[in-house]
């Protein structure tokens, strides 16, 4: 095959229209988003699994926690950096601006270790999300007694589920190599080319 040549996603997403039933799910993610992602217009194909991932990634983006939303997506950042999908790199380095994250720190995350722009507690979510990312899992109980020192255990809840949450999303996406939508290429490129990234087989 000539290597210019573009291969078809894996599976295509669906019109959004395609399935009634997830017509409310949809409609939610469009009003937060803007868009309904293509993550979900292929899952669409299996309505339960859709629904039942959209009330899971509703419990971890909860704007009733406590762990502020724009780290959340820096936490889901990382771990999609450290397990390599560009598609979530993309999409969640959208989502750290959209809910406040400044772009200078959005810029300085792959040094957050030693960037001012970055708390102690701030660093000890990312060092596990870096970790829990890898295979094999690299989190370590050290990792865990640091962030005691900064966060309770209600919160520790929820920034693992971030990472868990992007554990299926990083697969989901990576595997079916999943087009980008326009905003979060238009991100990726903006802001992520500068550090080694690419759409790929994300491009649509």
């Amino acid at each position: 095959m000539d290597q210019r040549t573009k291969p078809s996603p894996r599976l295509k997403p669906l019109p959004q229209d395609t399935t009634p039933e997830l017509r409310e799910q949809f409609e939610l993610m469009q009003r937060n988003l803007g868009f309904v992602p293509n993550s979900m217009l292929i899952m669409q194909r299996r309505p339960t699994l859709a629904k039942a991932f959209a009330a899971l990634t509703a419990a971890v983006w909860d704007p009733q926690g406590t762990v502020d939303r724009g780290l959340k997506r820096l936490i889901a950042h990382v771990s999609s950096r450290a397990a390599g999908c560009q598609y979530c790199m993309a999409h969640t380095a959208g989502g750290a601006l959209h809910f406040g994250v400044e772009d200078r720190k959005l810029a300085d995350v792959w040094d957050y270790q030693r960037s001012p722009l970055y708390s102690i507690a701030e660093r000890a979510a990312l060092d596990l999300a870096l970790a829990a990312s890898g295979v094999p899992n690299a989190a370590t109980d050290a990792m865990f007694l640091e962030l005691r020192k900064y966060w309770t255990e209600e919160q520790i809840v929820e920034i693992v589920g971030v990472i868990a949450l992007f554990g299926f999303l990083n697969r989901w996406n990576d595997t079916l190599a999943t087009p980008l939508e326009d905003e979060p290429m238009a991100v990726g490129e903006k802001f992520l080319a500068g550090h080694g990234w690419s759409a790929g087989k994300h491009a649509q």
